[in-house]
């Protein structure tokens, strides 16, 4: 089992930034394919962005590309999401996701076997 743990979310201006953590305890932490998905009210949840458990390897939502990072310290059990010149349409609950195997980054939430609880962005215009 991984339990997972999102924190960063706020309130914030668009044009502003924003980082989310997400912290894994469980199995061995480093194997993961990790990623991030949003959850807009009355849409479905959506990928924004997956990165290999050597962090070489990223994928990203076109929606996100330019504006969103994420990355990751095995060391310490903790992915990243910096995110840059938020939108309102940013606005989402956003989740953190980690794959039971090592798989290359997947959009789809499928491949995903363990999910945080989740964290609130809001922003405004």
């Amino acid at each position: 089992q991984v339990q997972l743990v999102e924190s960063g979310g706020g309130l914030v201006q668009a044009g502003g930034s924003l980082r989310l953590s997400c912290g894994a305890s469980g199995r061995t932490f480093s194997r993961h394919t990790m990623g991030w998905f949003r959850q807009a009210p009355g849409k479905e949840r959506e990928f924004v962005a997956a990165i290999t458990w050597s962090g070489g390897f990223k994928l990203y939502a076109d929606s996100v590309k330019g504006r969103f990072t994420i990355s990751r310290d095995n060391a310490k059990n903790t992915v990243y999401l910096q995110m840059n010149s938020l939108k309102p349409e940013d606005t989402a609950v956003y989740y953190c996701a980690a794959s039971g195997s090592e798989i290359l980054p997947s959009r789809e939430t499928y491949d995903y076997d363990y999910w945080g609880q989740g964290t609130q962005v809001t922003v405004s215009s």
